[in-house]
C-alpha cells in the first residue's frame, strides 16, 4: 500500500471524519443526452437533495438511502433539474463536449473554432487559429474529455513555461514542480513542499489572468501570508494584478463551469 493511500483510509477512518463517497450518475434528458450527476453519499445528510450551480449538478444521500432510491429521485426531479441546468448555462456558444457536434472550444479567451477528423487515437491538435479534434470512432465521451484535458494541460504548460523562467531570479527558491488540476474554488495553491498547483481552468481565461494566478503562488515562496509585504512582492512582479482580480470577480465561475461542462465534473 502506498504512503498516500495510508494516510488517506487513516484520515477517512479517524473519529469525527467525514467519510464522504462521490461519483457519477448519468441522467437522461428528453432530447436524448445524458448530464452527469455528481452524487455524494454524506454521513451528515438526513434526507435525499438535489442542488444546480454553474459547476453542474449535484445529489446527496443520507447513509441509509439505497443507490436506486437515489436514482429514482433523480428521475423525478428530471425537468427540474434540466430547467436548473438551463438557468445555469454558461451562453448559447457552448454545450457539453461532442463528438462531431461540438464547432468551438475556449482556450486564452477566445473561442477557436473546431474541426472533426478520423485519427488513430484520440487527440486534439492546433491547426493554425483552428483546433482539430481526431478520434477513432470508437471511444466514449470518457476518451474525448480525456484527450481535451491532455490539451488543455499542454497548452498551459507551455505558458508555464514561457512565463516562469523571468520569475525565478529574486524567489528564495523554485517551486518543485507545478501540478495542472480541475479545482472547485481556488485558483492555485502552494504546498509545504513547495508544490504549485494551478486551476486547469486558467488556460480557458484570458492570458494575464493567468499569469498573475501563478505570480501570486510564487510570491507565496517569498511570503506565506497574505501581508502587505506579501502583495508588495505581488506588486512588484504584476502592477496590473488588481484588473486581474477583476476579471476572476467578473468571469471567474464561468471559466470553471466551462472546463467542468467540456470535461467532466469536478470532485
Amino acid at each position: 500500500m502506498s504512503s498516500l493511500l495510508r494516510l488517506l483510509l487513516t484520515k477517512s477512518n479517524a473519529p469525527g471524519t467525514r467519510n464522504i463517497q462521490r461519483d457519477t450518475v448519468a441522467l437522461a434528458m428528453d432530447d436524448g443526452s445524458h448530464v452527469e450527476v455528481m452524487r455524494v453519499r454524506d454521513p451528515r445528510a438526513r434526507r435525499l437533495r438535489l442542488s444546480v450551480d454553474e459547476r453542474g449538478a449535484r445529489l446527496t444521500l443520507p447513509p441509509r438511502a439505497s443507490a436506486i432510491s437515489g436514482e429514482r429521485f433523480l428521475e423525478q426531479h428530471r425537468d427540474w433539474v434540466l430547467a436548473q441546468l438551463r438557468a445555469h448555462a454558461i451562453d448559447d456558444l457552448l454545450a457539453p463536449l461532442e463528438r462531431d457536434a461540438t464547432t468551438a472550444l475556449p482556450l486564452r479567451g477566445i473561442m477557436l473554432p473546431l474541426h472533426w477528423e478520423a485519427g488513430r487515437y484520440a487527440c486534439v491538435v492546433r491547426d493554425g487559429g483552428e483546433l482539430v479534434f481526431r478520434h477513432t470512432g470508437r471511444g466514449g465521451d470518457a476518451a474525448l474529455r480525456r484527450a481535451l484535458r491532455d490539451f488543455y494541460e499542454g497548452e498551459a504548460r507551455a505558458d508555464i513555461g514561457a512565463w516562469l523562467p523571468r520569475y525565478l531570479p529574486g524567489l528564495p527558491r523554485a517551486p518543485v514542480r507545478v501540478r495542472l488540476k480541475a479545482m472547485s474554488s481556488q485558483w492555485g495553491s502552494l504546498a509545504p513542499d513547495s508544490t504549485v498547483a494551478l486551476d486547469l481552468a486558467l488556460v480557458l481565461g484570458r492570458p494575464s489572468a493567468f499569469e498573475y494566478v501563478l505570480v501570486h503562488e510564487l510570491c507565496h515562496l517569498v511570503h506565506a501570508d497574505h501581508s502587505p509585504a506579501f502583495w508588495a512582492e505581488v506588486d512588484a512582479r504584476c502592477p496590473g494584478w488588481r484588473a486581474e482580480r477583476d476579471y476572476f470577480r467578473d468571469h471567474g465561475r464561468r471559466l470553471k463551469a466551462m472546463l467542468r461542462l467540456l470535461s467532466g465534473p469536478v470532485a
